[in-house]
């Protein structure tokens, strides 16, 4: 009975956003085989974020059911399910508007209907897979994985080398769907960076994003990029704060957010960062393991001395009794008798 009923323990255990998402892909995946053998699917607007549910074939679906469930079990314990469900269709649904936005762009140089309009397929979960690998580097980045037991890399490498595949097959012609990996990396920087909301961390009631400078945009490039880099994003910083596109930083967050040069507000807020991930591993280790009652000693206290025996006195003789001196008003006078 204990065999059987493992399975359903495993899957109570599993966060709701994550088990309904695991299902739905798997769902959507058989449907969309059922129907591409039996005829076509038209194009709906909300495939914009249901396309993440649907693997076309059967070596996409087994990696994302390997590597998908896990990734977002970890997101749901720590963020919670509303921001987890949040972060999902952000990074979806965002991601394929711009791929479909830039297919038409190539529609317009080159007139090929066919190919751009409707011989593209974005599917699958390329996208959300990429945006879970860049919020394990706000997360953990210096954590450190191996990748089938021989490969070794830290978690902050992962993303631009899933990058650079992406790159690499994107010019060898497969843009679909390798190019929404370019996308969806982009479209979770953003949001972690921005727009996630934040509840009662370290600066004092709500915040948003993740303004650190180890989290900065130039920090995923190498260092000889990072000046043309850093004035390009300083100026669609700024117009975007003009036009109230992003959420206004607080005066505890650091100013100058693509700056090199470390401030005084950017250091605050890292001390902080630091003190709340401090406090935060001596609350978890407090819970783990309850304080121990202190262990009393007992006083040392020097043990009594007994008194020292007092040496016997010898007996005093009794002063003889000496009649009382006569009273005389002269001299006195020895007399001395001859024999």
């Amino acid at each position: 009975m204990a065999i059987l009923s493992s399975p359903l323990v495993f899957i109570a255990s599993i966060p709701p956003v994550t088990r309904g998402f695991t299902v739905a892909t798997l769902v959507s995946s058989l449907l969309y085989a059922w129907l591409r053998w039996n005829g076509t699917v038209l194009f709906y607007p909300w495939t914009f974020v249901t396309s993440v549910l649907v693997e076309t074939t059967i070596f996409e679906l087994i990696l994302s059911l390997i590597c998908v469930p896990p990734s977002l079990k970890y997101l749901e314990r720590l963020w919670g399910s509303v921001e987890t469900l949040k972060f999902i269709a952000v990074s979806v649904g965002f991601s394929n508007v711009i791929a479909v936005g830039f297919n038409w762009i190539e529609f317009i140089f080159t007139k090929d209907a066919d190919l751009f309009l409707y011989g593209m397929e974005y599917h699958g979960q390329m996208a959300l897979q990429i945006a879970i690998l860049v919020a394990f580097t706000q997360i953990i980045p210096e954590h450190q994985i191996q990748v089938f037991g021989v490969i070794k890399a830290r978690v902050k490498t992962l993303p631009m080398a899933y990058l650079t595949i992406s790159t690499v097959m994107t010019f060898l012609g497969f843009q679909c769907p390798w190019i929404i990996i370019q996308f969806g990396w982009f479209v979770g920087w953003i949001y972690l960076r921005f727009y996630k909301k934040n509840t009662g961390d370290s600066t004092g009631g709500d915040s948003y994003g993740d303004r650190s400078e180890t989290f900065s945009l130039i920090s995923w490039f190498p260092p000889f990029v990072h000046y043309p880099l850093g004035l390009l994003a300083n100026f669609v910083h700024s117009l975007a704060t003009r036009l109230h596109l992003i959420p206004a930083a607080s005066a505890d967050v650091e100013s100058g957010l693509y700056s090199q040069v470390p401030g005084s507000a950017r250091a605050e807020a890292e001390r902080r960062r630091a003190m709340a991930l401090k406090a935060l591993d001596q609350r978890l280790a407090n819970t783990a393991t309850p304080p121990r009652p202190a262990l009393r000693l007992p006083r040392y206290r020097e043990p009594r001395r007994p008194p020292l025996p007092r040496a016997p006195t010898a007996p005093q003789c009794p002063r003889p009794h000496l009649p009382p001196r006569a009273q005389t008003s002269g001299p006195r006078v020895w007399a001395v008798r001859a024999k």
